[in-house]
């Protein structure tokens, strides 16, 4: 199933590993931000509805 590559294998299969794990950090880091934005919105929420 996986093409010959011969003496790139290192560098391309290193390659993909490096985006793989780069693509998934920038996803974890995209949730973490929106739920940390989302819990500030609801506390402004909060706040305003209290004082208002």
């Amino acid at each position: 199933m996986m093409p010959d590559l011969g003496k790139y294998a290192d560098a391309v299969l290193s390659s993909y590993a490096v985006s793989i794990v780069l693509l998934a950090a920038i996803v974890w880091v995209s949730i973490w931000r929106a739920r940390k934005v989302k819990k500030q919105l609801e506390d402004i929420e909060t706040k305003a509805k209290n004082n208002g």
